[in-house]
């Protein structure tokens, strides 16, 4: 048995609800969050390729703003973005609680630091690196729209709301799409492939607002981190990833646009 399945199958000491109302808590949780996204970004692209424009020249803004010329009040809104974006992590962490699980059984904790650093650092590098070339590509062949990481307002908080979002971003997409998913599948009896496939395609749907190049990156993105979640029972690097990753990107933008020709 692997280390995960030892996390997940924890004999007489789970209060899990029936079928229904398992499949039943799935279905609000995304609903609620990355799924109702899923089917916004869908409405999104159905909008770009109707347009009378081609998608290379149509921008999909990443972090923008909410109050142009506001800065204060923009600042108010991109807090409440972030907290309220992360209501979701904590109902999925209290429907664990309740059925007597803990964030620990979906690998979300602090245990092991030094090692979850050094594997976030090193998929960040590896997917990063392999994003940017997907998504340069995806751009030529026409099939992605612009992405613009950010177009927040030249302020003093510009780059720790950049630094909060990609937090965010980590925290609900590896929590959700990967930790409770995956764990929730296994307790209804879905093999590992399926619930893998399953996981990669909602990743990518909720991106493809971006493009097709988005949706194949990141359910490919998906398939990888979500095995690795399978062998090793660990959210945490994902986390740590996931952040690195849109950190750098959002905050690599700021300090890149203008100086580098193939950054819009």
């Amino acid at each position: 048995m692997s280390q995960a399945e030892e996390r997940t199958e924890r004999p007489g000491r789970l209060d899990l609800p029936g079928r229904r109302l398992l499949v039943a808590e799935i279905v609000l949780v995304f609903a609620l969050s990355l799924g109702a996204d899923g089917v916004r970004a869908v409405l999104y692209l159905v909008g770009a390729l109707t347009a009378r424009v081609a998608l290379a020249r149509q921008q999909a803004v990443l972090v923008g703003t909410y109050a142009p010329g506001r800065p204060l009040l923009d600042l108010a809104f991109q807090l409440l973005g972030i907290a309220t974006a992360l209501v979701p992590v904590a109902l999925v962490l209290y429907l664990l609680h309740r059925s007597g699980e803990r964030a620990a059984d979906i690998g979300l904790d602090a245990s092991r630091p030094g090692k979850d650093a050094l594997w976030g650092a090193g998929l960040a590098a590896l997917v990063g690196g392999t994003g940017l070339v997907l998504y340069v590509g995806a751009r030529l062949a026409g099939v992605s729209l612009t992405i613009v990481p950010e177009s927040l307002p030249a302020v003093w908080w510009r780059v720790p709301v950049l630094v909060l979002a990609a937090v965010q971003d980590g925290l609900l997409e590896e929590t959700l799409v990967v930790g409770y998913l995956l764990r929730r599948l296994r307790q209804l009896g879905w093999s590992d492939r399926t619930a893998l496939a399953t996981s990669a395609v909602l990743r990518g749907s909720y991106h493809l607002y971006q493009g097709f190049g988005a949706f194949i990156g990141n359910a490919a993105m998906g398939l990888l981190f979500g095995r690795i979640y399978q062998r090793t029972g660990r959210t945490t690097p994902l986390v740590i990833a996931h952040s690195l990753i849109d950190a750098v990107a959002f905050v690599g933008y700021v300090y890149l646009h203008g100086k580098v020709s193939w950054l819009p």
